[in-house]
């Protein structure tokens, strides 16, 4: 395990975080914690608040990790598990580069047993969404609310997110985080500078020739198997988590960003399927939990208060 501390370089962007999120509490021990899933792969993540259980765990989307979710856990300030899903961030790469998301719904599923003891709010960004989702209807024990950010079965990758595919796929070394941090400019990933070099930062690795690379798997990949069909032949092919979602009894709240990719006719489709379902919209873009973590916190904490129990 590593506790953060002044001194690791991993943690270094903490103190920023919380004064970005508006803490004024001292900073909470953050862990770097791992579970085993099986196939010698381990899932790694990050515990907020330890040793209390974590009342809420969180899911990045492709191409991030957990440290994406610090300034929104800081700005919660409930003992939380951010999970860095396989093939992101320190979690082990899978061998055959499939990254659906029943493929990575099974193994949070199995890391929740190892580290989160009690019934959780669970929230899910993007495809972490997704595989939120599916883990909540599998485990329904184990979830005491969903949260599900930005994303809905109903989306279309080549329609609703062929940017964040390019921006992850289309250039996979730079010569420096500043020329990391103007692409993601460029596609719209966000325009606080100083958030995204640190978002880039910890999300990047220096090759042996000095350039930088993406650390997850995905950017290695030509064809990472996500769910999404880069042929076109299925447009909708998260679709199937419909009806998942539709067996799942626990509080379901889907956060639009004002800016993101639900679109309204998504988001009606959404009322449609689910309509004893929430929708809050915040505004921000895509990564709200980067971008607007104040205002994702204040939409999630109610839920996080009031879910019922479900041990």
């Amino acid at each position: 395990m590593t506790t953060a501390d002044a001194q690791d370089p991993e943690f270094r962007f903490l103190p920023g975080d919380a004064l970005r999120a508006g803490r004024t509490a001292p900073l909470p021990p953050v862990t770097r914690v791992s579970a085993s899933v099986g196939e010698g792969r381990r899932l790694s993540g990050l515990s907020f608040d330890t040793p209390a259980a974590p009342r809420i765990v969180a899911l990045h989307g492709a191409g991030l990790n957990a440290h994406s979710f610090d300034p929104f856990l800081l700005a919660l300030g409930a003992p939380a598990l951010a999970l860095d899903l396989p093939g992101h961030g320190r979690s082990d790469w899978r061998a055959d580069g499939d990254y659906r998301p029943d493929h990575l719904a099974d193994d949070v599923a199995t890391a929740l047993e190892a580290l989160a003891p009690e019934p959780v709010v669970l929230l899910g960004h993007s495809l972490g969404g997704l595989t939120a989702a599916l883990v909540a209807a599998a485990q329904p024990e184990r979830v005491r609310a969903l949260v599900i950010v930005d994303i809905t079965p109903g989306l279309s990758p080549a329609r609703d997110a062929g940017a964040v595919t390019e921006f992850i796929r289309g250039q996979r070394s730079f010569a420096d985080v500043a020329e990391a941090v103007d692409r993601a400019i460029a596609f719209g990933i966000g325009s606080d500078r100083a958030a995204l070099t640190r978002g880039v930062t910890l999300n990047t690795r220096t090759r042996a020739d000095g350039r930088l690379e993406w650390t997850h798997h995905l950017a290695h990949l030509d064809a990472p198997a996500t769910g999404a069909d880069p042929a076109g032949e299925d447009p909708q092919p998260y679709a199937p988590i419909w009806a998942s979602l539709q067996t799942v009894t626990a509080p379901i709240l889907l956060v639009r960003a004002s800016s993101g990719m639900v679109s309204d006719a998504l988001a009606k489709e959404w009322r449609e399927q689910l309509p004893e379902a929430t929708i809050r919209e915040v505004s921000g873009p895509h990564n709200l939990h980067e971008a607007a973590p104040v205002a994702l916190a204040e939409a999630v904490a109610s839920l996080l208060a009031t879910a019922p129990d479900r041990t």
